[in-house]
């Protein structure tokens, strides 16, 4: 059959075929915002680097938990996939232990306590494809009611401190706070020590003093480390770590007397902060 003898049905219908395959082309070119955006967070506490990437529904007039998210069955704590996490070293949960890795973070919630999930799926979809087999641990958050209402779901980190911090996971008047914690501290003082015996020429004296007094270190070799820093530079915030280290020792007078002048420099370089610091070391020393 040549073109002069195609029927006309069918060449309206080849064309109506090519014309839905052009449409459907341009149509798929064309992105359209995502209901449930997604996220990346990424937060460093101590030496460990935490990674969430999750997607944010919004409440959009709907009952969330009771409602659109049931108690009692497993959630995929967000939209669209579960929620990955993942941990460059080990970290504690709510006191839970857990090694580094790439995990899927999903939860139980519930209306006085909700149940929190490591599962090694990270890459599952929902609930749907969930295998309790794979969990890693499991362990309970209390659940607290906000006082105003978060409209899209979050997951951040705050009370961030060198060991710790809190991930909170937060959607319409609901928050269930996580602690997570740390262990870097045996590590790093081992790292100290080995450097400030070696032979290097510039030492961190000010930071391995500061690190020292900070996480219950030998405070004699906090003290050495602080004059040392101070014999290369007279600053009124070092020598306020000097004065703390004195008092922990139980030299007062000689805290005192650092205390002293280090509210004289600060006082030269208008740190109202640092004089106030000073004074109320004093005053405890008394």
């Amino acid at each position: 059959m040549n073109s002069k003898t195609i029927p006309f049905y069918f060449a309206i219908g080849c064309g109506l075929t090519i014309a839905s395959s052009v449409l459907a082309a341009e149509t798929a070119k064309i992105e359209f915002p995502a209901p449930s955006p997604g996220c990346t967070l990424k937060q460093r506490v101590g030496l460990t680097d935490i990674e969430v990437a999750y997607s944010r529904p919004g409440v959009k007039g709907r009952d969330i938990f009771g409602g659109l998210v049931p108690y009692g069955k497993v959630w995929r704590t967000g939209a669209n996939q579960a929620t990955k996490i993942i941990f460059s070293t080990p970290v504690k949960l709510n006191g839970t232990e857990i090694a580094a890795g790439t995990y899927a973070l999903m939860t139980i919630p519930g209306k006085d306590e909700w149940k929190v999930i490591i599962n090694k799926g990270s890459e599952q979809p929902g609930p749907y494809k969930y295998d309790e087999k794979l969990d890693v641990v499991r362990f309970s958050a209390t659940p607290v009611k906000l006082a105003h209402s978060v409209d899209s779901f979050t997951i951040e980190f705050n009370q961030i401190a060198d060991d710790s911090a809190v991930m909170d996971i937060s959607w319409d008047k609901t928050g269930v706070p996580i602690k997570v914690h740390v262990d870097f501290v045996d590590k790093l003082m081992s790292q100290v020590d080995s450097v400030m015996a070696s032979d290097e020429p510039k030492k961190p004296y000010f930071q391995a003093a500061q690190f020292y007094y900070n996480h219950g270190g030998d405070l004699q070799k906090a003290k050495k480390w602080i004059e040392a820093a101070l014999a290369e530079r007279d600053a009124h915030y070092m020598v306020y770590l000097k004065a703390q280290i004195l008092a922990k020792l139980g030299d007062k007078e000689g805290a005192i007397a650092a205390a002293k002048h280090s509210s004289e420099l600060a006082e030269k370089a208008n740190d109202l902060g640092y004089i106030k610091l000073n004074a109320d070391l004093i005053s405890t020393l008394k």
